[in-house]
C-alpha cells in the first residue's frame, strides 16, 4: 500500500475501545503492512488466516452476511458506546463540537471500508479476503440479535458501502442511532441481571422474546387501556406512575407486560427483569441506565413476599423513600396474585402479633403497595367469557371445529387443566394443533 494512503485508526478520538478490537487493530496493520518486505509472509498470511477465522465466528453468532468485513466495521460503529453515539440515539445528531470530531473519525473508518482488501489477498498470494467478500450464511439467523436488528445492521453496512461522501457517512450512522439507538441497550429489547466474579450486577440482553402484542391478548380491554395509557404518559414523557398488574393466575398479567415491550420498543422503550432477590443491585442498575435516552421499566414478576422476607423493605425505598429521586426515565412494572405483595395474617388484624402496636406492622406490610400508583386487577374469567377467548383463539390459528362442540371440549378441559382462565384457554388450543384436531381434515 502506497505510504500516503497510509490508515491510522490509532487517532480516532471518540470511537475507542470496540468490543473486538484486537480484530480490528489487526486489519488495520495487514492493510497497511501486507505488502512490506520487512516482514514475514509467513506470519502475515498466518495473521491472515486468524482474522478471517475470526469473522467467520462472528458471522456464525450475527447472522451476517455479504462482505463480513465491512458487516464487522459496521457492527463496530452500532455497537459502540461513546459521547456521540449515546447522545444520538433517539434523539438523533447532537449540536455542539462534537459532531466536528465525530466527522473526523468517520473520514477513518470511511478509508477503512473504501479500501479494496482484496489487495492484501494479491500482496500475499493467497484467496482469503475474496471468499468472504460475499458471504452467504445459508439462511442462519443470529444467536445475539433478532432478526429485526440483524438484518438492519446489515441494512446500515450496505448504505455505508454507498455513500459517497463523509457526509453521506454521517447522515447513515446517525440515522441508525436515532432509529435503533446503539450498543446492548439499542439493540435489544429486554435485559437480565446477573453477578460477575467480582459480584457486581452486570445488565445482560435476552435474546430471546415471546412475539404477543395486545391484540393476541383476548378480552380485559379496561386493563389494557389503563396500562397503555400509563406507558404512553411515560414514553411521552408525561408523568407516569409505577403499576401493579394483580388478580387471579393466568389471566393475562405478565403477557400484558410483555406486550408493551412489543408495542413501544420502537419509541425507545427498554425492560429490565428483576427478581426479588436481586433487589439489593437496584440502586447500582439505576444509575447504569439514568442518563441513558431510553425508557426503562424495570419488570418484576410474581412479586409475593412472605412474612420473614424483607426484600420489600429494599424494594419500598427504591421506588419512593430514599434520598435519591428516581430518574425520569424508570419505571417499575410488576404482577403479583396477591393485591397486597406481603402476605397477612389474622394476627395481624386482630392484635395477637407479639409486636405492640399491631397497625404499624399492619401499615408496613400495605405500605408497599401504595407505592404503585396504578393498580390494575386481572380477575378469572366467567364461563362465557372463556369461551369467547377459546373460539377467539381457534379461528386465530384456523382450527376448524364445530362451535358448540369446541366450547364443549374446552369446558372439559378447564375442568382438570387449572381452571377458567386465558392461559388455560391457549393449553387447550396447543392440545388441538398439537393433535391435529380439525373437524374439516376428518
Amino acid at each position: 500500500m502506497n505510504m500516503n494512503l497510509r490508515i491510522n485508526a490509532g487517532k480516532l478520538m471518540i470511537y475507542k475501545n470496540f468490543k473486538h478490537q484486537e480484530l480490528f487493530d489487526n486489519f488495520e496493520w495487514l492493510i497497511n503492512n501486507a505488502d512490506d518486505e520487512y516482514y514475514n509472509d509467513e506470519d502475515k498470511i498466518a495473521l491472515l488466516y486468524e482474522c478471517v477465522n475470526e469473522l467467520l465466528e462472528l458471522a456464525n453468532s450475527y447472522g451476517f452476511e455479504g462482505n463480513l468485513y465491512h458487516n464487522f466495521l459496521g457492527f463496530l460503529l452500532a455497537n459502540n458506546e461513546n459521547a456521540f453515539s449515546t447522545s444520538c440515539e433517539i434523539i438523533g445528531a447532537p449540536e455542539g463540537s462534537i459532531n466536528g470530531i465525530a466527522i473526523h473519525d468517520f473520514e477513518i473508518f470511511k478509508h477503512l471500508m473504501d479500501y479494496d482488501m482484496t489487495e492484501i489477498d494479491k500482496a500475499l498470494n493467497v484467496d482469503a479476503i475474496s471468499m468472504i467478500s460475499d458471504y452467504k450464511n445459508g439462511g442462519r439467523t443470529s444467536k445475539v440479535f433478532n432478526k429485526r436488528v440483524r438484518d438492519r445492521i446489515c441494512e446500515l453496512t450496505r448504505e455505508l458501502e454507498k455513500a459517497a461522501d463523509v457526509a453521506e457517512y454521517y447522515k447513515y450512522v446517525t440515522d441508525f442511532y436515532k432509529s435503533y439507538g446503539v450498543g446492548k441497550f439499542g439493540l435489544n429489547k429486554a435485559f437480565r441481571i446477573v453477578g460477575n466474579e467480582a459480584g457486581e450486577a452486570q445488565i445482560v440482553p435476552i435474546t430471546s422474546i415471546e412475539h404477543i402484542y395486545l391484540d393476541d391478548l383476548v378480552g380485559y380491554e379496561l386493563q389494557k387501556k389503563k396500562l397503555t395509557d400509563n406507558t404512553e404518559a411515560f414514553i411521552e414523557g408525561r408523568k407516569a406512575n409505577n403499576a401493579l398488574l394483580f388478580g387471579d393466575s393466568g389471566t393475562g398479567k405478565s403477557s400484558s407486560i410483555k406486550a408493551i415491550l412489543n408495542e413501544y420498543y420502537d419509541r425507545g422503550l427498554r425492560m429490565i427483569e428483576v427478581y426479588k432477590h436481586q433487589f439489593g443491585a437496584l440502586s447500582e442498575v439505576i444509575e447504569t441506565i439514568k442518563d441513558r435516552n431510553y425508557k426503562f421499566i424495570i419488570y418484576m414478576d410474581d412479586l409475593s413476599f412472605e412474612d420473614f422476607e424483607i426484600e420489600y423493605k429494599y424494594l419500598k425505598a427504591i421506588i419512593e423513600g430514599g434520598l435519591g429521586k428516581k430518574p425520569d426515565n424508570v419505571l417499575i412494572y410488576a404482577t403479583s396474585n396477591r393485591r397486597h405483595l406481603v402476605k397477612e395474617s389474622f394476627e395481624d388484624n386482630e392484635g395477637m402479633s407479639s409486636g405492640l402496636h399491631t397497625s404499624d406492622t399492619v401499615q408496613e406490610k400495605l405500605s408497599l403497595v401504595a407505592r404503585f400508583g396504578v393498580s390494575i386487577y386481572y380477575s378469572a374469567p366467567s364461563k362465557k367469557e372463556f369461551q369467547n377467548i377459546v373460539t377467539t383463539l381457534a379461528e386465530k390459528y384456523n382450527i376448524h371445529m364445530d362451535e358448540e362442540k369446541l366450547k364443549l371440549e374446552a369446558n372439559k378441559w378447564e375442568l382438570s387443566h387449572g381452571g377458567l382462565s386465558g392461559r388455560t384457554a391457549q393449553q387447550f388450543i396447543n392440545y388441538l394443533l398439537g393433535f391435529n384436531i380439525d373437524e374439516t381434515k376428518n
